[in-house]
């Protein structure tokens, strides 16, 4: 319960925009977050607010997904008329932030085929869910730049729908995160074992809370690496990596996990 208490203090914080929005705004909000989704339906008629979402009841919705690693596509009906849209990266919380740009696009009276357009040529910035190839071959998920416990669990998803391929997930520490710190972390080892990632490798104070908490919710502790520092976990994962593997490496920025990734590749 902390760690959900964590969540609805940042929930807070970041409402507290919404006092200079005034009576003529628009919130746009995810309806398929709990806090959100809990939230519209305390504040709707307070609001103007356009929900989007893979959950029904959402005002945009995304069907029909198709998740590819490298891209997806779904089927969305805005104004009455059905539209494919088209991501050039792989996971399905980029489904839903492009979800959110067409909500964006609406209310800036930006016609729908040109943010589909727009949506199509996405680049990601660096180190965010940057796909490369490690010198042996194994793809490598370069998600370094930061890192949530939202962010994470997004992660862990991604990783965890790839198919034929051994899953590692090298995971550090999630900075400033105070009193909850290590609640959150173990919601992301649960996240770890529910995604069935074949090795993790933990770097960190904190992150050896992800490690306890995916042991007890069933990963074996030989398919568990704890590791000092950047140094020793890159000769732990030379010694374990595989041409055909994909390994995922995401942490706060703090921990320059951008050393791992330029040993690797």
């Amino acid at each position: 319960m902390a760690a959900y208490g964590s969540r609805e203090n940042i929930l807070k914080a970041k409402l507290e925009i919404l006092e200079g929005l005034g009576k003529k705004g628009t919130v746009i909000i995810n309806y398929d977050n709990d806090l959100l989704y809990k939230w519209y339906y305390q504040e709707k008629q307070h609001y103007q607010i356009i929900t989007y979402g893979l959950e029904e009841g959402a005002q945009i919705i995304g069907k029909d997904l198709i998740l590819k690693e490298n891209g997806s596509s779904y089927k969305v009906t805005l104004e009455g008329k059905d539209y494919k849209v088209n991501i050039p990266v792989g996971g399905e919380h980029f489904i839903s932030n492009s979800l959110c740009a067409l909500g964006v696009a609406q209310i800036l009276q930006i016609p729908i085929e040109a943010a589909i357009k727009g949506i199509a040529e996405f680049e990601l910035t660096k180190k965010r869910m940057e796909i490369k190839t490690a010198k042996i071959g194994a793809t490598v998920i370069n998600d370094c730049y930061n890192a949530n416990y939202d962010s994470m669990k997004a992660a862990l998803n991604y990783l965890g729908n790839i198919q034929n391929k051994r899953k590692i997930a090298v995971l550090g520490d999630m900075l400033e995160l105070g009193e909850y710190s290590k609640s959150l972390h173990e919601q992301v080892g649960e996240e770890v074992a529910k995604n069935k990632i074949d090795i993790l490798i933990c770097i960190g104070e904190e992150a050896k809370h992800i490690a306890q908490k995916a042991q007890e919710k069933g990963m074996k502790l030989e398919n568990i690496i704890l590791c000092k520092n950047n140094t020793q976990a890159i000769e732990n994962i030379q010694k374990q990596l595989q041409k055909e593997d994909v390994i995922l490496l995401k942490a706060s920025n703090g921990l320059n996990f951008s050393q791992i990734c330029e040993a690797l590749c």
